[in-house]
C-alpha cells in the first residue's frame, strides 16, 4: 500500500464514514493539533522521564488515538468507534492526586523550566490547551462529544503536575516566578 493517496492534493479528506471536508474544517484542525499533542509526548520519551511518567505518557498517547478517531468520526455516523468516557477523566484525577501528594505546595507561580522531560510536559500542557481551544471551536459547528473537551482540560492539567513531579524526583528546584 501507498503512503501517498494524492486524494488531498486539492485540500480536501476525508472524516471518518467517508464525509469530504477541507483540511481547514473545525473537526481537522481539532484532531489535527491532537495528533500533534501526541507527537509531543514522543518527544518527551526521548528525554527519558522517569519511569512513572513513561507508563502514563504511553497510556494517554494510546487514548489520543481514540480521541483522534472520535473527533474524525461524526456522532451521527453509525460506527463502531471507540469514543472517550469518564473512566479515562477519573484516571488522569487519580494520577494528579497521586503526584500530587509528594509534591510542596505551590505558593507562587511557576516559570515553565527543569528537566528536558519536565520543559516538554509544559510544551505537552500548551499544545493540549490549542487543542482544547480547537474542540471548543468545532463544536459551535459540529455535534462533538462533550468528553473529549472534558478530557483534554484535565489533561493539560496533569501534564503541570507532570512536569512538577518529574523535575522533584530528579531534584531539579522549580523556577519560581515573582514578580520585579
Amino acid at each position: 500500500m501507498k503512503i501517498y493517496t494524492k486524494n488531498g492534493d486539492k485540500g480536501v479528506t476525508s472524516l471518518f464514514g467517508g464525509e469530504k471536508v477541507l483540511k481547514n474544517h473545525a473537526r481537522i484542525e481539532a484532531y489535527g493539533t491532537v495528533d500533534e499533542l501526541n507527537s509531543v509526548l514522543g518527544v518527551i520519551h526521548s528525554f527519558e522521564p522517569i519511569e512513572y511518567i513513561k507508563e502514563k505518557l504511553t497510556a494517554i498517547q494510546k487514548e489520543l488515538f481514540v480521541i483522534g478517531a472520535d473527533l474524525a468520526t461524526p456522532n451521527s455516523k453509525k460506527s463502531h468507534v471507540v469514543r472517550i468516557n469518564e473512566v479515562s477523566i477519573a484516571n488522569m484525577e487519580s494520577y494528579i492526586d497521586e503526584m500530587d501528594a509528594e509534591l510542596p505546595a505551590l505558593t507562587t507561580f511557576i516559570l515553565p523550566s527543569g528537566t528536558q522531560a519536565a520543559t516538554q510536559l509544559h510544551v505537552a500542557r500548551t499544545v493540549c490547551r490549542r487543542a482544547e481551544r480547537a474542540v471548543l471551536s468545532a463544536m459551535h459547528s459540529e455535534e462533538i462529544n462533550p468528553l473529549v473537551l472534558q478530557y483534554l482540560n484535565r489533561l493539560s492539567d496533569l501534564f503541570f503536575v507532570m512536569a512538577r513531579f518529574e523535575n522533584f524526583k530528579k531534584n531539579q528546584e522549580e523556577t519560581r516566578w515573582l514578580p520585579d
